[in-house]
C-alpha cells in the first residue's frame, strides 16, 4: 500500500468515525486525563532509577577518566600611573604567563625576504 492510499485511509476512517459519534452510532470515546498522567508517572521513571543503582550508574559513566590539573589562578593588578612602560611590563607579564612567545622583527618583512610562493 502506498503512503498516499494509507493516510488517504487513516484520514476516511477518522472522518467516518466522527460522523459515526455526531450522529449517535458510536459512542464517543471516555479520556480521562488525569488517570493516563498518574500511570505515565509510574512508567517514566525506570527500575534501576528506583533501586538506586542508577544514580551509582549513571556516576560510573560521567566520572572523568584522566585526572584534571587544578588551574592556577594569576593575579595581577594594575596600577594606573600614566607611564606606558608600565602597560608593556603588564602584557609581557600576562604574555608570558599565557604561554605565547614573542616574536622578532616584522613578520611582513620576513616574508618579503622569503620570496614569492612557487618561486625557488
Amino acid at each position: 500500500m502506498s503512503e498516499t492510499n494509507k493516510d488517504f485511509n487513516q484520514t476516511y476512517d477518522a472522518e467516518e468515525m466522527t460522523e459515526e459519534i455526531e450522529s449517535g452510532d458510536r459512542p464517543a470515546p471516555n479520556v480521562d486525563v488525569s488517570a493516563d498522567y498518574e500511570a505515565s508517572k509510574e512508567l517514566s521513571v525506570s527500575s534501576v532509577d528506583q533501586s538506586g543503582e542508577g544514580a551509582k550508574a549513571a556516576e560510573a559513566a560521567t566520572a572523568p577518566q584522566f585526572k584534571v590539573p587544578e588551574a592556577e589562578e594569576t593575579k595581577t593588578s594594575a596600577e594606573p600611573t600614566g607611564d606606558p612602560s608600565a602597560y608593556k611590563q603588564m602584557a609581557g607579564e600576562v604574555n608570558s604567563v599565557s604561554g605565547s612567545t614573542k616574536t622578532d622583527g616584522d613578520p611582513v618583512k620576513k616574508a618579503m625576504d622569503l620570496g614569492t610562493p612557487g618561486q625557488s
